[in-house]
């Protein structure tokens, strides 16, 4: 369905419910999955309008949602649904996730995130408990539990998408064995409690102070720990292990107010499905980022061999691996996905400068007297300058951010940068080369440009560290501060 159609049926379902047409419309900034989402909004009235393709999908997430906010649970209102068009209204929960505070938060883990985390582990367990009673898991979208079936899943994703696309060699029958053996294990946990699936810092909205909970539509029943095991080791957090240990026990505390629980044996199991959920991970940034080639997945893979590492070297299992074991070693001791030594590009000399320009104006000049760098042409890209709303923003704009994730193909052709653009900034600091250029332009200098230009100095900066100098040349002109 195309965005137009989808944004029309959007607003009519606003309109029934609100009694009046949105006054505005903006794309949000789009998930993993193919779910689009819009704001929609009119005098006092908001809300987050979605479309799903997937039926079943959103059978799912709408009667989760009205059986745990019937239960005073943290998940999102929903006001209207339309479920042969695949369209529904939620709640509008702002735009703070609990990511955006990971995002700020430096490379020490503040008092104050400690505090947020603390709330979410106990709104957690309720929602694990008091929501998994009486919750119809017969619209469990694809399985009704996280069974042994969905664990191979899991595992095979693992083993095709990450080991063979990394080249970690592996005993196929062997692997086979161990991988049976331990998700026969993980089961004899308490495995009848809601699950939520994904359960991480992107899903978990903060208003007020408060976490609430979202995109719980993959939910099914399973063990309490795998949830917790997402949070606590979500690569992005990085979390020192002790405060791990701290927000495990508060954790622990609130289940103890609401079911019987043996802490010792559930932190053997906990640790056990920190391991399967980062196998999991492997497969998704193997399948994402060794084969999509998507960076983003890519640098998560660091963090979570550092903790698969710390799994390996002090948790416990009553069971024999070996197979398993040894080909997350081998992928441990590979050192291949470690980030570029950011110590030597600091030292270096290199200095990368990044310009957005108008292709009307023509083509920056060059000052270093090296006759020019790379030239990315972004007037292929569909153009939030061709609508009224977008006009008079620039490519830092909210909307024009999530119009060009949502309905462009900004993305994939950043993507694409990234990848001809670090062979560049690595040759250099290698050669110990002064100046490397890169300029996007567009039709006017303000869009799509703009925000290419941004995103590639965030992404330089953050991988090699060296210096950037950023000028959006027409923006500027304006008087425009960079």
């Amino acid at each position: 369905m195309t965005n137009h159609k989808i944004e029309t049926i959007l607003s009519d379902l606003f309109e029934k419910w609100a009694g009046t047409p949105p006054q505005l419309i903006l794309p949000l900034a789009p998930s993993a999955s193919n779910r689009v989402y819009y704001r929609l909004s009119a005098n006092e009235k908001s809300a987050v309008g979605a479309y799903n393709s997937d039926k079943k999908e959103n059978i799912a997430f709408l009667t989760f949602s009205k059986h745990f906010k019937s239960k005073g649970l943290p998940v999102p209102k929903i006001y209207a649904e339309d479920l042969d068009k695949n369209v529904y209204l939620q709640e509008d929960l702002g735009a703070t996730t609990l990511y955006s505070y990971l995002i700020q938060k430096g490379d020490y883990f503040p008092d104050y995130l400690v505090q947020i985390y603390k709330k979410v582990v106990e709104k957690l367990a309720y929602l694990q408990v008091e929501g998994g009673r009486d919750l119809d898991y017969s619209v469990c979208y694809p399985r009704a539990s996280f069974d042994k079936q969905s664990m191979l899943w899991d595992f095979n994703t693992f083993k095709y998408y990450f080991l063979k696309l990394a080249n970690i060699p592996f005993d196929e029958q062997a692997l086979e064995n161990d991988m049976h053996r331990f998700a026969d294990y993980l089961l004899k946990a308490d495995c009848d409690n809601f699950m939520f699936r994904d359960f991480q810092t992107r899903n978990i909205m903060i208003k007020n102070g408060e976490p609430i909970f979202i995109d719980y539509q993959g939910g099914r029943k399973g063990a309490l720990q795998y949830d917790l095991a997402s949070l606590l080791y979500q690569p992005k957090a990085n979390i020192p292990q002790d405060i791990i240990e701290e927000l495990l026990n508060h954790y622990l505390d609130t289940l103890d107010k609401l079911t019987e629980v043996d802490r010792e044996k559930f932190v053997e199991y906990f640790y056990a499905y920190v391991l399967i959920r980062r196998m999991q991970a492997f497969g998704t940034y193997g399948f994402r980022g060794l084969y999509e080639r998507k960076e983003i997945f890519i640098k998560n893979i660091p963090f979570a061999l550092r903790t698969v590492k710390w799994i390996l070297e002090n948790a416990q299992f009553p069971i024999e691996i070996p197979e398993l074991k040894r080909v997350l070693r081998a992928a441990i001791n590979s050192k291949k996905f470690e980030p570029f030594d950011k110590i030597k590009a600091n030292s270096g000399l290199l200095t990368v400068k990044i310009n957005s320009f108008s292709f009307k104006k023509g083509t920056p000049k060059d000052p270093s007297g090296h006759g020019g760098g790379f030239i990315f042409d972004c007037r292929f890209i569909h153009n939030p300058g061709r609508y009224e709303p977008y006009k008079k923003l620039t490519g830092r704009d909210e909307g024009v951010i999530n119009f060009l994730k949502h309905h462009s193909k900004m993305t994939e052709f950043l993507n694409d940068v990234y990848r001809i653009v670090d062979k560049g900034v690595e040759n250099y600091i290698e050669r110990s080369f002064t100046d490397l250029t890169v300029n996007f332009g567009c039709t006017g200098g303000q869009h799509r440009s703009v925000y290419a230009a941004d995103c590639l100095a965030n992404h330089i900066q953050e991988k090699y560290g060296v210096n950037i100098e950023l000028s959006h040349i027409v923006q500027e002109a304006k008087n425009w501060k960079n």
